[in-house]
Formats: structure tokens, C-alpha cells, sequence
């Protein structure tokens, strides 16, 4: 029979997987804490709904914040479920929950597949890259719904590893290399506005989308910013990290894997926390110190502000 599925957390992603699985000719049935969102009224009424052990297991899939969120999901599906049935858990989780997470539902009898998803708002039109993590036995319960979610083509969909947490780890590395990528194009921008040489600077990006070693779809996302806001003026310079990024480094640490570009471009998020760097400040005063390169200084009360460049013939970097 075709597949019946539960999904729990219907937001701008949970929601249009439900959407595009629906497409797919899939039975789904949702539950949100947003009772506008939900089919139904709680998780042991969305449990009551799928088939059951006659009509073939029983897989719901959680996409709720990562965290306790999801781990108190989790915690109470397996109190609904029973032996022969599935959780999967695609949210943005850390795959060290995962190990957790299986062996607790293992106990009971209950499956478990981890799966990092990508594709954001785009996915419902596009399809979803999915990279799962679990034995095959219980990957094969839940290849409907992700053939269902995958873009259309050879590419979008791994399992990853028979482990728990293979899923979320790759889709964690994911993650570490968008930060980079992101951080590099971000880069170019702005120094591409800092000179006068060059007129047009959505035009040179949107230039190489094509024929290039660099396009990307962030860089097509990034030229449709640009067409709205040419200089970005409508935007804050802070950008928020998602905890894979930080997950990324960790882990490479505890494997001793360099991870220069992903690190750096990790710590460059935190700068945009700052309005005014203290690092940048202690910089400055150590310029001024050993070359007697000028420091901007606040006014004081009836003064002028101190700045500019240092004469050309102590504009130098070595004490």
C-alpha cells in the first residue's frame, strides 16, 4: 500500500514537505503546535491515523527546532509507537543526538533514520537534497517519502552510512562548506564596491553564472539580491550561524582535520555581532604603538575627532 506518513513541525519547510510529498500521491498527516497548521489535534491523534502494524509500519517524520525540541518529540512518539515502527528526525539535530535517540527507541522496538535536509523554501518546487543515516531495513520504510522529496535527476539523495548520525554529520559538512562559499562570494563583494575601477557590480556577478568555475546556486541567489538592493543598503551587516557551522569545527578538531577557510569563515560571522570590534581596537592601538599609525578617536567634549592615514614615511607594519 502506499505510504502513510506522519509529520510533526509544519513550518516554512515541514510545511511545504507536506505539500510535495502530498504531490507525490503519499498520505500524509501533519501535526503542528499551530493548530491552523495541523491536521490534526495532537501526536497520538496523528499516531491513531496512520495504518498500524496490520497496514505496515508505522514512520513519522520530526522537523521541530533541534535540541530539546526534538528530543522531547522523540521522547513521546516512542511512548505512542511500538515495535516495527520508525522515527525519523530531519531537522538540523546534532549527530551526536542521533546515537542517542536510536538506542532510546531501539529499546522499544522503534526505528530510527536521521536525515539532514537542504533546500530551504525552495525545496516544494525544486525537490530536497536529503542525506539520510540508519540501517537499509529501515531506510527501504521511508524510500518512499524521500523519493517523493528528491530533486528529479541522478543527484540529491545519499544514504550516507548504516550509523546513526551519518545523516546529520554530512549534512553538517554541508553546512560548514556553505559558511566558506558564502563568506567567499561576501568577500568579493565587497571589495568589488570598495574600488572605482569598476562600474557595475551585479552585472559582474550575475556574469558569472554562466561559463564560470564559480557558479553556484548561491551565487544565483545572490544576484537576485542584488537586482532588489544593488548596494544592500536595506540590510544589517550581522549574520546569525546556525550551530552546524560551529558543530563542523568542533568536529574537526576533535579529528584533528585543519579547517582553515570554514573556521575563518565561522569567526567572521561572529564580527558582524559587533558594532565595534574590540578586537579591532586593540589593532589599532598596537599599530599606533610600534608605528605611530593614526587611531580614530571618538570626539572629545568641544574637539575633533582623531583619524586619517599615517604619514607615507611611517606607514608600516614592523616595529
Amino acid at each position: 500500500m502506499p505510504l502513510h506518513i506522519g509529520l510533526v513541525g509544519l513550518g516554512k519547510m515541514g510545511g511545504n514537505m507536506r505539500t510535495r510529498m502530498r504531490n507525490a500521491g503519499l498520505t500524509v498527516v501533519g501535526f503542528d503546535m499551530n493548530p491552523d497548521l495541523a491536521d490534526v489535534a495532537s501526536l497520538a491523534e496523528m499516531v491513531e491515523q496512520l495504518p498500524g502494524p496490520d497496514g505496515g509500519a508505522r514512520v513519522v517524520w520530526v522537523m521541530v527546532p533541534a535540541g530539546e525540541p526534538t528530543r522531547d518529540t522523540i521522547r513521546q512518539l516512542a511512548d505512542l509507537l511500538g515495535e516495527g515502527d520508525l522515527v525519523l528526525d530531519g531537522g538540523n539535530s546534532k549527530y551526536t543526538d542521533d546515537e542517542l535517540n536510536a538506542t532510546m527507541l531501539a529499546e522499544r522496538g522503534i526505528g530510527f533514520v536521521d536525515c539532514g535536509v537542504s533546500g530551504g523554501v525552495w525545496g516544494l518546487e525544486n525537490g530536497y537534497a536529503l542525506m539520510c543515516g540508519g540501517s537499509d531495513e529501515d531506510v527501504a520504510k521511508v524510500q518512499p517519502a524521500f523519493d517523493a522529496l528528491r530533486p528529479e535527476g541522478e543527484f540529491g539523495f545519499v544514504h550516507a552510512g548504516k550509523k546513526p548520525g551519518a545523516g546529520h554529520f554530512a549534512k553538517m559538512v554541508h553546512n560548514g562548506i556553505e559558511y566558506a562559499m558564502m563568506q567567499a562570494y561576501a568577500e568579493g563583494w565587497e571589495l568589488l564596491e570598495a574600488v572605482d575601477q569598476v562600474d557595475n557590480v551585479p552585472e559582474i556577478f550575475a556574469s558569472w553564472r554562466g561559463g564560470t568555475v564559480i557558479r553556484s546556486w548561491l551565487l544565483d541567489l545572490l544576484v537576485a539580491a542584488l537586482d532588489e538592493d544593488e548596494h544592500l543598503d536595506q540590510l544589517r551587516g550581522y549574520a546569525e550561524d546556525s550551530g552546524e557551522g560551529r558543530w563542523t569545527v568542533e568536529a574537526a578538531i576533535d579529528n584533528a582535520v585543519p579547517m582553515h577557510v570554514i573556521a575563518a569563515s565561522l569567526f567572521a560571522r561572529f564580527t558582524s555581532r559587533q558594532d565595534d570590534s574590540p578586537a579591532m581596537k586593540a589593532i589599532a592601538a598596537m599599530r599606533n604603538q610600534f608605528g605611530g599609525h593614526a587611531v580614530h578617536t571618538p570626539p572629545p567634549p568641544g574637539g575633533e575627532a582623531t583619524g586619517g592615514d599615517a604619514p607615507a614615511d611611517t606607514a608600516t607594519d614592523t616595529a
